[in-house]
């Protein structure tokens, strides 16, 4: 099912946050792992496609569905306010969350503009902005027929992220940061280097910091580059979301699923 990439990587990584590993040969899913803000805020950003609503709207409607799963403090408190300017951020939130956009729109153009609209009610900063629009576009691309190497060049000449760096230097000048300018580049090489997608997910998950934001936006590219999640990554993920999570994403695979099999796309 399209966005189970992203929420198995939020998932997976969830046991690793703060306490990083170095290794790739970790147990896949852990007693202690579950879903966090991650995988809230992109179902947050999935419902509001379905449903044509602001953006903001569900943001903050669903934070308060599900208030203690981990996010930054500036988020929450304009989550939990009745603001509508939220935080001048470059935090990697709007990156996390952004992956529905790259399944729903169908041209790059597209995605582009609504992963912006998507950053700006909480990640207004240009770094926000560009995180948002640099995960959309590669979610985008691969489930399109784009190449690895196609979408590597596309994402550092529009976004300036460097893209060349092995995950053993990754892993040795990583900082515990929680910008797009951090995390992204890092999710991305991480799907870059992989063999298919959980190996994306370890991968990422082993690069340290903020392990299970990285994982998501891995898990969430290598979805729509490998054509899907392995039945046993989807069955353990769908068997860990509630109800109401996993209703936006079978109404999401109603509406987007069908759709991208009569393109083409790479979704089997």
């Amino acid at each position: 099912m399209l966005m189970i990439g992203a929420v198995a990587g939020d998932i997976i990584g969830s046991v690793y946050e703060w306490r990083p590993t170095t290794r790739t040969d970790f147990p896949l899913f852990d007693q202690q792992c579950q879903f966090t803000d991650d995988t809230v805020m992109t179902i947050a950003v999935a419902d509001a496609i379905l449903t044509g609503s602001d953006y903001g709207k569900k943001l903050k409607e669903w934070y308060r569905y599900y208030p203690d799963r981990g996010y930054g403090s500036l988020f929450a408190r304009w989550a939990a306010s009745d603001s509508t300017p939220g935080p001048y951020s470059s935090g990697n939130g709007s990156a996390m969350r952004v992956s529905p956009v790259g399944w729903a729109f169908n041209s790059l153009e597209d995605v582009l503009r609504e992963a912006r609209l998507s950053a700006l009610p909480s990640h207004s900063h240009p770094d926000g902005i560009a995180g948002a629009q640099a995960v959309a576009a590669a979610v985008y691309m691969a489930r399109t027929g784009g190449t690895k190497a196609e979408i590597k060049t596309y994402i550092e000449r529009s976004f300036g992220y460097r893209l060349n760096e092995t995950l053993a230097h990754i892993r040795e000048h990583n900082r515990p940061w929680v910008t797009c300018p951090s995390s992204v580049p890092q999710a991305i090489t991480a799907f870059l280097l992989s063999t298919d997608l959980e190996d994306g997910i370890r991968k990422a998950i082993s690069l340290g910091g903020d392990a299970d934001t990285v994982a998501c936006i891995a898990g969430a590219v290598a979805e729509a580059f490998y054509g899907g999640v392995p039945e046993d990554i989807s069955r353990q993920v769908s068997g860990m979301l509630d109800d109401r999570l996993l209703a936006v994403i079978e109404g999401f695979n109603e509406r987007f699923f069908k759709a991208q099999l009569a393109k083409g796309d790479r979704y089997k």
